[in-house]
């Protein structure tokens, strides 16, 4: 197991996710973020259902940066309570790994 981790969070569709992506790679709290397409999201939030056109935003960086991109994310984050889901990494290749604890 190496120190990668991969933080899934959503960002809505009308605000500029390259700008968000491109703050937490410059203040290396991420080597990079994937920014994907619009979707709709579904979910239960204050006893009502909500339908809110999103995109998904998969941040790779490593277990001793969390902290400080969770809390950088939560100041950028224009949600009362953002995702942040950690997924452990698993199998990479060394040379990415060098790459990414390099980068953050």
């Amino acid at each position: 197991m190496s120190d990668a981790v991969i933080v899934l969070t959503t960002w809505p569709a009308a605000r500029d996710a390259d700008e968000l992506a491109r703050t937490l790679v410059d203040e290396r709290l991420a080597a990079c973020v994937n920014v994907l397409g619009e979707m709709r999201s579904t979910y239960r939030w204050k006893d009502a259902v909500e339908v809110e056109t999103e995109r998904q935003l998969i941040i790779k960086t490593t277990g001793r940066q969390l902290q400080a991109l969770q809390q950088r994310l939560s100041a950028l984050h224009p949600y009362e309570l953002p995702e942040f889901l950690v997924v452990p990494v698993a199998g990479a290749s060394e040379g990415y790994l060098a790459w990414l604890q390099l980068s953050t």
